[in-house]
């Protein structure tokens, strides 16, 4: 039997996996991220939709997907369209949904 005394972590790893479990603590990223895997490519304006909530408030949210580095925009003409990418969000939704 190995006891945690015997186990290495490495400290950096584990804050950053922490970081994208905060990032998408929050309900309504949860369900952004969430809806983004069932239909990758929605806008602004399509999850704001979905969530009923001011598109304001979606973009604040996307922001902080971004910068958590679990989703990414991509420019298609005048609009932007998100995509998760980020495997290890991806597989702890698929775990849990």
């Amino acid at each position: 039997m190995i006891t945690i005394k015997e186990m290495k972590f490495d400290m950096k790893e584990l804050e950053d996996k922490a970081e994208l479990l905060k990032a998408i603590a929050h309900p309504i990223r949860l369900c952004i991220v969430r809806g983004l895997m069932q239909e990758e490519g929605r806008n602004v304006t399509n999850i704001q939709t979905c969530l009923s909530i001011p598109q304001s408030t979606v973009s604040q949210h996307l922001a902080k997907l971004k910068s958590a580095g679990i989703v990414e925009g991509r420019r298609s003409g005048t609009e932007v369209n998100y995509y998760v990418i980020n495997e290890d969000v991806r597989n702890v939704l698929n775990h849990i949904f």
